[in-house]
């Protein structure tokens, strides 16, 4: 009759210690996940403390002013804006045309000059300080010729008598041209022979004397002309005056040439008509 009991008690037993190792492995779980969230919230929180705080704007005082004096105050602004801004544009440089001083020695011997009253004559000295003349650019191939001492420009007027004007005038532009000879030539860019269109030039003939453009020929010596350059000069564009249909006086100073009207009671005849 007595059956032995220590079978079952033993098996009880190792069944409530692997329950025991079982609560105790999830309790140890679950208290690593604990303190791994703590470790995270205490990892937030330094990060937040150590964060910059941003300064606090101060929030604008209400303005009581009204929108036509918002519109004056801008319109100020912009005034002074343009204000300062204006002295640099005030300043622009001139425009500047690259010429020559030089002297212009005539085929015949001869240099031309411009003396101080305005009469153009020629002369064989080389030193002479009035044969000095500005060869100014004023277009392609085309040269505004004045006088280094005086200041007046050569011109050439509807008779082909050279004169001197204080104004750049149409009559004081001449056609600058290479000859075959490398001389060069200085034709009116104004007049012409009306039949043959011959153009008329500066020249001087053999005796010195200054002639009318429309007898001078291109082929011939007087018309040819050496440039001796003294120095390369800029120069300010001259501005270009009209010609006056009826003068009331006449031309400063008409050159006195080899066809020049003579002088009779001290007034000058009037020329005769050529046929052209």
């Amino acid at each position: 009759m007595g059956g032995k009991v220590g079978p079952p008690w033993n098996a009880r037993m190792c069944t409530e210690e692997s329950k025991s190792q079982t609560s105790k492995g999830e309790g140890g779980k679950m208290a690593a996940l604990a303190s791994s969230l703590i470790r995270q919230k205490r990892a937030v929180k330094d990060d937040q403390a150590n964060r910059p705080v941003a300064s606090k704007r101060k929030p604008c005082p209400k303005s009581n002013k009204s929108l036509c004096q918002k519109q004056i105050l801008v319109l100020i602004s912009k005034v002074r804006l343009c204000g300062g801004r204006k002295g640099r544009n005030d300043k622009r440089p001139e425009p500047q045309l690259k010429g020559i001083v030089t002297r212009l020695y005539s085929q015949h011997g001869y240099y031309l000059q411009m003396q101080p009253d305005g009469t153009v004559d020629s002369t064989r000295d080389e030193s002479s300080s009035f044969s000095q003349f500005n060869l100014i650019p004023v277009g392609l191939r085309i040269v505004a010729i004045q006088g280094a001492k005086t200041g007046l420009y050569l011109a050439m007027n509807s008779e082909g008598y050279l004169y001197t004007s204080e104004h750049f005038t149409p009559e004081c532009r001449f056609k600058e041209s290479v000859f075959e000879n490398y001389y060069v030539t200085y034709s009116s860019m104004l007049y012409r022979q009306t039949q043959s269109g011959r153009s008329w030039y500066i020249g001087i003939n053999r005796d010195g004397q200054v002639m009318k453009g429309n007898r001078v020929k291109k082929t011939k010596g007087a018309a040819h002309f050496l440039p001796k350059v003294i120095e390369v000069a800029m120069y300010k564009e001259p501005s270009l005056h009209e010609l006056v249909s009826e003068p009331v006086s006449p031309p400063r100073k008409t050159v006195k040439t080899s066809d020049s009207p003579s002088l009779k009671n001290g007034q000058k005849e009037a020329p005769k008509a050529e046929a052209s």
